[in-house]
């Protein structure tokens, strides 16, 4: 590939004319085994016939620079383009690390005033976010909000048909257990045909709701929050509002009715579940009657605790929306923050539905419901 003239103690390495899409490390190889005793003083490096090379000779030409100072050699360029005299000057440039500030640590009253602050701008952006959902569902009552009729279907088709299974299952699981637990006690009086009234009673009043609200926080509020959050990081909801799109009409609203309509569903059929799963235990495990067992759960059923069952169904509905949405679209701009958005979204369904069942209990008490 170059011709190299030895002459005394220096030795002058002529480039060919063009040298494009060579293996820089055959060529360097090739030039180490020559490079034998007695080593010369210097190596002139000529390109005088060069007319057209790739990044491939800046690499060669830095190994030949390294190989050189390791033996104590010197070396010269000769008729080196300019371009080329810059890639090798950018090729052989120190590597800088950029120095990493020191961030001032903040005393403890400091740190107090920060979370303060940061809490109050946090609380803003929830109630600047209430507001425009209020705003969108007042323009979904008059006709005028901007949804697509084929998102609404489809996020009712995942968050209702598709969870039938799981919320299934684990309802006749905790009916099951609830059963098992309520038999512990009750055999002690001889009373275990009251495990239909128990079973009864706490399916259709919370059991069944609050853990169709758990499932459903799980599957599909971190689904929303994942959705939209790719949505951010692929910069698609800048667009929508570059576009003059409300992001909270396209993406919440058809979510959030989707799941005001299947979540009251889903509660009934986790309290049937419910009430399987315990019949299971009654009626298998412990033989108590079939019939008798029928008889308790219809006498134990009332429409009160139905309707606030389903009540508390609705109020989750609204929860693992509004979360799962809110931190969808404030989520950060790299795969990292869709996942710690999802967390989130999750967690803070759970929380809130926890908080808002203590509030729904203590004013139906107050209230003698």
């Amino acid at each position: 590939m170059f011709d190299i003239k030895k002459t005394n103690n220096k030795w002058e390495i002529i480039l060919p004319s063009t040298w494009e899409k060579i293996d820089s490390d055959i060529i360097y190889r090739d030039f180490e085994e020559k490079l034998t005793k007695p080593l010369p003083e210097k190596i002139i490096i000529n390109a005088i016939n060069l007319k057209s090379w790739d990044s491939t000779l800046a690499i060669f030409i830095t190994d030949i620079y390294k190989i050189t100072k390791q033996k104590n050699i010197n070396i010269e360029n000769k008729n080196f383009s300019q371009d080329l005299i810059t890639l090798l000057s950018l090729v052989n440039k120190p590597q800088i690390k950029p120095s990493i500030p020191k961030v001032k640590k903040l005393d403890f009253l400091s740190n107090i005033g920060n979370s303060f602050l940061i809490l109050i701008t946090k609380i803003k952006d929830v109630l600047k976010f209430l507001k425009q959902t209020l705003l969108s569902i007042g323009r979904t009552i008059n006709g005028t909000v901007v949804m697509r009729p084929i998102d609404f279907f489809f996020a009712l088709d995942d968050c209702g048909p598709k969870a039938i299974g799981i919320v299934s299952l684990i309802s006749f699981m905790v009916g099951l257990i609830l059963a098992f637990v309520g038999a512990i006690q009750l055999k002690l009086f001889g009373a275990e045909i009251y495990i239909a009234t128990l079973v009864s009673i706490g399916m259709t009043r919370i059991m069944g709701a609050i853990m169709t609200g758990i499932i459903m926080a799980g599957r599909t509020g971190s689904s929303y929050a994942a959705t939209i959050g790719t949505m951010q990081v692929n910069e698609e909801l800048d667009a929508m509002k570059t576009m003059g799109i409300s992001r909270i009409d396209f993406l919440l609203i058809p979510r959030l009715l989707a799941l005001t309509i299947a979540m009251p569903f889903l509660t009934i059929l986790s309290d049937i579940m419910g009430i399987i799963g315990g019949g299971f235990v009654g009626i298998i495990l412990l033989d108590i009657p079939c019939l008798e067992y029928l008889k308790y759960t219809t006498q134990s059923f009332t429409t009160t605790n139905f309707l606030v069952g389903l009540f508390h169904g609705l109020a989750y509905a609204i929860i693992i929306a509004l979360c799962g949405c809110y931190y969808g679209l404030n989520c950060g701009r790299d795969a990292d923050s869709v996942g710690q958005t999802t967390t989130k979204a999750v967690v803070s369904s759970i929380v809130w539905m926890i908080v808002i069942t203590g509030i729904i209990t203590v004013i139906f008490e107050r209230l003698g419901i």
